[in-house]
C-alpha cells in the first residue's frame, strides 16, 4: 500500500530542538489531522514528509510508487508549487498532469522506435513490453480525463467558467492560494499533505472540499484551524508537543476531550506527587538529627532518590478578555433602503433592505464576491453608497475590524508605544495588563511591531477594539489569523457582549454558535432569514427540495399509560437517581476499560512502525505483509473504540446535565 514512514525522525535549528524520536505512519486512505501550538513545528513536519527538508536524524521511508503532493501554508512562490503569474488559471491547473504528458510523449518515441523494427524480432518484444507499460500507466493516471477533473475542480473551489482563461498574476493572494490547491488535488496522489487548505476558501468552496476529501482514497495530513473542517475530515489526530508526536483515534472533538482528560489526570498525579515530596522533605527535616530515626531517615531519602519525577502538565496561555459594557443606545440600530454601490460596472450591491437592532448578532454569508465586505463597509462608514439611505440611530457608536487594515498596523515602535498611543489616558497604566490578556506578556511587549505574525496583529487589532467601547461591532473574518483557542476565547467574549455584531466569517462552527440572524448576499442582492444558522440551512434544503418553508411533521402521540397506578412523585424520583448513578458507574468502568485498551494499541502500534522501519524486516516481503496487516488491524481496532468511548462520554454527559 502506498505510504510513508518516518522512524525515530528528529531536526534541530541551531541549539533548538523542534522534534526528536517521531515516529508515524501515513498510508493512502487515511485521514490524519496535525496538530500543535504554534511555532512546535507541523508545517516543519510535512516538508519532511514531502521529501523537502531533510532530517537530522531518523530516516523517511518512501514505500516504492508512492506519489506525494504538498500545499504549503504560504508562500507558493518559494515552493515547488511555484506558479507562473502569466500563465492563465486553466493552465496552472494543467501542470498537475506533467506526469502523463511525459507518459504520452514517452509513447509516441516507443511507437516512432517500434516503426524502424521488423515484427517478432527482440527489440520489438522489448519496445512493445514497455509501450503496453506505458500505456497501462497512462490510463491509471487519469491523463485522458484530465479536462473533465480540471473542470470539476476548479468549479468546487469557486472558479466560473469564464473566468478560468484569467492570468494567475491578475488575482489576489486568496485566488492564487486556491489555484495552487487546485493543481495539488488535480495530481490525484496517494498521499496529499494540506497546510491550512481552508484559510481563503468560503462556506460554499470549503463544503465542496470537505466532501472531496471524505471520498478521496488518497491519505491526507491535514492542518487546519477549522474545527468543523477537522471533524468532518479526519479520522486521527497526531499532536506534536514538546518535541514529540502522539496519535488519538477519533474526530477532532473526541481528540480535545481526551487531551483534556489526560490533562486532569496529569495535574492530579502531579499534584499528588509533590504532597508527597513536600511530606517526606519535611519529615526528613524534622528528624534528620534525631538517632532514633536515623533508619526511617534513610529509608525516606532512598525514596526521594528513587522517585521518577512528573513534569508539571502543559498549560497553554491563551486570551481572557471581555468586551466593556457598550454605550447606550436606540433600539434600532441600523437601518438600509434601497442600498446601492458599484465599482465601474460592476455591482456590488442591489437595492439592499435591512435592519439592524440592538443585541442582534448578523451573519453576512455568500460566495467570495457577493458583496460581503462591500456591504460591511458602507454599513461602517467606510465607503458610500451610489444609491439609496443609511440611517443610524441614536447614541450608536461603531468598531470595526478587516483583515485587510492589519496594514494600518505598519508603525516603526514597539507593542506597547502603539498600544499606549491608542489608549485614553485613564487606560494607559492598565495597557500592560490588557497586553498579558492578550499573549503580550514579559519582553513581548517591547517587539516591534514591524515583525508580528498576521496572528498577532489580529490580536492587537482586537485590543484596539476594547480601548474604544463600542454598541456596534462590525468583525470580517476576525477568526482568520487565530489558533482554536484564540477563537474560542474570542468566540466566548462576543456571545457574552451585550452589544451588537454585524460579522463575516468562514468558520462554520464560529456562525452556528454566534448568530441569531443571517443575510445572504448573492450577486449583490441581499435576503434576511430570522433565526440562526442552522434554521438558514435548513431553510435552504427545504427550498432545494421544493418544500418551501414548510415545516416538519410533528412527532406523533407517546402511547398511553399502563393500567397499574403511577408512582408517587418521590418513588419515582428516588428511583430515577439511584438508576442514574448504576448507569454512571457502569460507564466510568466502561471509560477506564477502553481508555486503557487504548493505550496498550497505541503502544502496540509505535512497535508495529518501529519493526516496519528495520532494515532487516523491510527487506522481507513476507514479514511486511504481516506487519502492515497487524498495524491495519490495530489501527481498525483503534477506530473502533475510539467510537465506543466517545458514545460512552457522551451518555455520560447526558446523565449528569
Amino acid at each position: 500500500m502506498p505510504s510513508v514512514f518516518l522512524s525515530e525522525v528528529g531536526l534541530a535549528f541551531g541549539a533548538r530542538t523542534l522534534f526528536r524520536g517521531v515516529n508515524f505512519t501515513l498510508q493512502k486512505g487515511r485521514k490524519v489531522a496535525l496538530t500543535g501550538a504554534n511555532g512546535s513545528g507541523k508545517s516543519t513536519l510535512m516538508r519532511i514528509l514531502s521529501g523537502e527538508l531533510p532530517p537530522d536524524g531518523g530516516r523517511v521511508i518512501v514505500e516504492k510508487g508512492t506519489r506525494v503532493s504538498y500545499l504549503p501554508q504560504s508562500g507558493l512562490q518559494s515552493s515547488p508549487l511555484a506558479l507562473d503569474e502569466d500563465a492563465s488559471i486553466v493552465e496552472e491547473a494543467e501542470k498537475a498532469f506533467a506526469a502523463g504528458r511525459s507518459i504520452e510523449e514517452e509513447i509516441a518515441e516507443l511507437r516512432h522506435q517500434l516503426s524502424a523494427h521488423s515484427r517478432h524480432s527482440q527489440e520489438s518484444d522489448r519496445l512493445l513490453g514497455r509501450l503496453q507499460e506505458r500505456e497501462e500507466a497512462l490510463a491509471a493516471s487519469g491523463y485522458d480525463r484530465r479536462a473533465e477533473t480540471i473542470e470539476r475542480v476548479l468549479a468546487g473551489l469557486g472558479f466560473a467558467r469564464e473566468e478560468l482563461e484569467r492570468r494567475v498574476g491578475s488575482l489576489s493572494q486568496g485566488w492564487r492560494m486556491r489555484v495552487g490547491l487546485a493543481r495539488v488535488l488535480c495530481e490525484g496522489a496517494d498521499l496529499l499533505l494540506l497546510d491550512e487548505p481552508t484559510n481563503f476558501l468560503d462556506l460554499e468552496a470549503r463544503d465542496w472540499l470537505e466532501g472531496y476529501l471524505r471520498d478521496s482514497r488518497a491519505g491526507v495530513l491535514l492542518v487546519s484551524h477549522d474545527r468543523y473542517f477537522l471533524d468532518t475530515t479526519v479520522e486521527t489526530v497526531a499532536e506534536l508537543y514538546q518535541g514529540s508526536l502522539r496519535e488519538y483515534p477519533g474526530p477532532y472533538t473526541v481528540y480535545e476531550e481526551r487531551r483534556r482528560h489526560e490533562l486532569e489526570q496529569a495535574a492530579e498525579a502531579y499534584e499528588r506527587q509533590q504532597e508527597e515530596i513536600a511530606r517526606m522533605e519535611s519529615f526528613v527535616r524534622r528528624f534528620r538529627y534525631n538517632a532514633s530515626k536515623a533508619r526511617l531517615v534513610q529509608s525516606r531519602l532512598r525514596a526521594l532518590e528513587r522517585l521518577e519525577h512528573l513534569e508539571p502538565p502543559p498549560v497553554r496561555p491563551a486570551m481572557h478578555f471581555r468586551f466593556p459594557r457598550p454605550p447606550q443606545c436606540a433600539s434600532l440600530c441600523l437601518k438600509l433602503e434601497g442600498l446601492s454601490r458599484r465599482y465601474g460596472d460592476t455591482v456590488a450591491l442591489d437595492g439592499v433592505d435591512l435592519e439592524v437592532s440592538r443585541g442582534d448578532k448578523w451573519a453576512l454569508v455568500g460566495a467570495n464576491g457577493a458583496g460581503k465586505s462591500t456591504l460591511m463597509r458602507v454599513m461602517a462608514g467606510l465607503e458610500e453608497p451610489d444609491q439609496g439611505s443609511l440611517s443610524r440611530g441614536q447614541g450608536v457608536r461603531m468598531g470595526y475590524f478587516s483583515p485587510e487594515r492589519l496594514e494600518e498596523l505598519e508603525f516603526s515602535g514597539s507593542v506597547l508605544e502603539l498600544v499606549e498611543s491608542w489608549a485614553p489616558t485613564e487606560l494607559v497604566p492598565s495597557v500592560r495588563g490588557l497586553l498579558g490578556a492578550f499573549l503580550f506578556r514579559d519582553d513581548e511587549v517591547y517587539k516591534s511591531v514591524s515583525v508580528l505574525s498576521g496572528g498577532e496583529k489580529s490580536r492587537l487589532a482586537l485590543l484596539r477594539l476594547l480601548l474604544a467601547p463600542a454598541n456596534l461591532l462590525f468583525l470580517d473574518e476576525p477568526t482568520n489569523h487565530l489558533d482554536l483557542v484564540s477563537k474560542d476565547v474570542l468566540l466566548d467574549a462576543l456571545r457574552g457582549y451585550a452589544g451588537t455584531v454585524v460579522f463575516v466569517s468562514h468558520d462554520r462552527q464560529f456562525i452556528e454558535a454566534l448568530a441569531d440572524r443571517v443575510l445572504e448576499l448573492r450577486e449583490g442582492r441581499a435576503r434576511s432569514f430570522p433565526g440562526d444558522f442552522e434554521y438558514y440551512r435548513w431553510r435552504k434544503e427545504q427550498e432545494a427540495q421544493g418544500r418551501g418553508a414548510t415545516a416538519p411533521e410533528p412527532a406523533g402521540a407517546s402511547a398511553g399509560a399502563g393500567s397499574r397506578p403511577a408512582p408517587t412523585e418521590a418513588q419515582r424520583f428516588r428511583r430515577e437517581v439511584k438508576e442514574q448513578q448504576a448507569e454512571l458507574r457502569r460507564l466510568h468502568r466502561e471509560e477506564e476499560e477502553l481508555l486503557h485498551r487504548l493505550e496498550e494499541l497505541a503502544g502496540e502500534k509505535a512497535r508495529l512502525e518501529k519493526e516496519l522501519a528495520r532494515e532487516d524486516v523491510y527487506r522481507d516481503g513476507e514479514r511486511v505483509r504481516a506487519a502492515k496487516a497487524a498495524l491495519e488491524a490495530n489501527l481498525e481496532e483503534q477506530e473502533r473504540l475510539s467510537r465506543r468511548w466517545e458514545q460512552v462520554e457522551s451518555s455520560q454527559r447526558a446523565l449528569v446535565e
